[in-house]
């Protein structure tokens, strides 16, 4: 799942928000240094790539898609998700849009002294296109596929794959609205069975 999803099912507690946002820029075991819930929040991040990468629902999507474009699934259906996560957000948060991203963004700003330089260059990157919430826009979602493309070491189809993606948007929008209240619920026990967690509240 993507940076969106992320901070969603982190719940009410802003340092699992945190953790969870720093989990694509942290690898190995969290530095010590950081709050014990941030770094919770990075493990929930994992625990959320490791569900999502083996449901069922993310295992037929990632199948469909023809080649070359099923080596990177993983990476297209991660922000296709995000997107239509941000489409239907009312469904599944009280919370506005709009006023969850800034929310997000602030969160991140203050705790600048202890983010990686990748994610304080994403951080840039988000305040200029309005993210998370600017992955409602079908062209900010094909605008950070080319960024993806290109940071990645080999030449590869990401950034040519929104047709593919809008022409299968119908099946995919049902896969996610199967899949993702399992992960939600997923999300949610793994935050009740850590000692030390905020459980998230109730809608």
């Amino acid at each position: 799942m993507n940076v969106l999803a992320h901070a969603l099912l982190a719940g009410g507690d802003s340092e699992l928000r945190l953790g969870g946002t720093l989990g694509d820029f942290v690898r190995g075991t969290p530095d010590e240094a950081l709050p014990p819930r941030v770094r919770q929040g990075i493990y929930l991040h994992r625990a959320i790539d490791g569900y999502t990468d083996s449901h069922p629902e993310v295992r037929a999507a990632r199948e469909r898609m023809p080649a070359p474009f099923r080596r990177y699934a993983g990476i297209l259906l991660d922000v296709w998700f995000d997107h239509c996560l941000a489409r239907d957000f009312a469904r599944w948060s009280d919370e506005p849009l709009g006023a969850f991203s800034d929310s997000v963004r602030a969160e991140l700003h203050e705790a600048e002294a202890i983010l990686p330089e990748g994610l304080k260059r994403f951080l840039t990157y988000m305040d200029a296109n309005d993210l998370p919430a600017g992955y409602i826009d079908p062209d900010r979602v094909a605008a950070a596929f080319g960024g993806l493309s290109r940071r990645l070491s080999r030449a590869n189809p990401v950034a040519e794959a929104m047709p593919l993606l809008l022409a299968d948007d119908g099946a995919l929008r049902d896969a996610f609205d199967r899949f993702f209240p399992d992960l939600r619920m997923f999300a949610s026990n793994w935050i009740d069975a850590e000692p030390g967690t905020v459980p998230r509240p109730a809608r």
